[in-house]
């Protein structure tokens, strides 16, 4: 699959102008580092992503445009690789990483988790050179009515490589799979690791089904990353209060436009405006994540509630 991804990305580089201007654009991205206690993210100008950041996703805009993710409305110059015979893998045209994927159901099928995590650690798997990322419905998609992943490269986002130092308790255990929950409030983790993929499987529904699920949505609100290393599956999952902070909305000086999503929340946070990344600081960013992660008590108390059913079942 290596070879594959790399001939995709030469073959779509000559032909696909628009994207190769972006991901040249990409060398010349500013970005900066900031810390909250322990945790460091960093804070990446990225003009090309106000396609994401600023999308509209409410129910009349949705149904009002093509879906960009269906085959029949993607440009004809956008070719893939098929993977497990209903995804098909693209290079994104508009990228964060150096190399940036988004994985789409072939189908027109709405966003949604449960059913799919094991195709999500699948895809993991066959591409260990990539971090794996699910948004939610209302957690950053910006295509909220077609089922999708995204890919970006491995060793990108500040927690793959600072979790293990973040681990605040470890939860309980199902088969090969352990569940811990970190040490990073404002922002609220929970690190799956097995060796056994059903194993790492049954824990996520675990997890799952202890989340709330707030009036009007398809599903509890969540960000998750998962990546393949060593023989052994890691999944990020990142509970979620808020779509959006209050400042995306705001007037004035106050309106910043953060709408975060699975890699902000794995600690890359991404500005497509000039004067947002100027005005980004610890202080906000830590508003922000306050806003739209768990409160300190509903994180205690989900996590209550998980270690309950770890004991019944």
């Amino acid at each position: 699959m290596k070879q594959r991804i790399q001939e995709l990305f030469e073959h779509q580089m000559s032909v696909w102008e628009m994207a190769r201007e972006n991901y040249a654009a990409l060398d010349h991205v500013s970005v900066k580092t900031l810390h909250i206690g322990d945790v460091t993210y960093k804070v990446q100008f990225n003009p090309a992503r106000i396609v994401s950041s600023g999308a509209k996703i409410d129910k009349k805009t949705i149904a009002a445009r093509k879906c960009f993710l269906c085959a029949e409305n993607r440009p004809a110059v956008q070719t893939g690789i098929p993977f497990k015979e209903h995804y098909t893998i693209l290079i994104n045209p508009f990228p964060i990483f150096p190399r940036h994927l988004t994985i789409p159901d072939n189908a027109h099928t709405e966003q949604s988790i449960i059913e799919r995590i094991d195709d999500m650690l699948d895809l993991a798997e066959a591409l260990p050179d990539f971090t794996v990322f699910y948004n939610g419905p209302r957690c950053g998609a910006s295509a909220p009515d077609h089922a999708h992943f995204q890919a970006g490269s491995r060793g990108f986002m500040p927690i793959e490589s600072q979790w293990r130092q973040l681990i605040a308790a470890e939860l309980g255990t199902r088969g090969k799979a352990h569940l811990y929950a970190l040490k990073d409030l404002p922002r609220s983790t929970f690190v799956i690791e097995s060796e056994v993929k059903a194993d790492a499987s049954e824990l996520f529904d675990i997890v799952y089904d202890d989340m709330v699920l707030h009036f009007g949505e398809e599903e509890p609100m969540m960000n998750i990353l998962a990546l393949y290393e060593e023989n052994k599956w890691v999944i990020f999952i990142f509970p979620r209060e808020k779509h959006r902070p209050s400042c995306y909305t705001a007037e004035g000086e106050a309106r910043l436009l953060s709408s975060p999503a699975s890699v902000d929340m794995g600690g890359v946070f991404i500005t497509p405006l000039e004067q947002d990344f100027e005005k980004m600081n610890s202080e906000i960013l830590a508003q922000i994540l306050g806003e739209v992660c768990l409160s300190r008590y509903d994180f205690e108390e989900l996590i209550r509630r998980i270690q309950d059913d770890l004991c019944k079942k």
